[in-house]
């Protein structure tokens, strides 16, 4: 089974989130992130929004940054 990924610090932004969201579907990766976008980077559940972030998602786990 594989496992999807989005990791913040790949998108600049003021807040310099270091935040990184992994599931095993796509469907409970994009609830995770969206409601993560919306609480914590302002942006509006809309289906551009949603569109736009499922382009990102990547296959397997995120790497580890130091």
């Amino acid at each position: 089974m594989s496992r999807y990924f989005i990791d913040c610090r790949n998108h600049p932004s003021d807040t310099k989130c270091s935040v990184a969201l992994a599931a095993d579907t796509k469907e409970e990766l994009l609830e995770a992130v969206v409601q993560h976008g919306t609480q914590c980077h302002g942006y509006q559940d809309t289906p551009e929004f949603r569109e736009k972030i499922m382009r990102e998602f990547k296959e397997g786990t995120p790497p580890i940054k130091v």
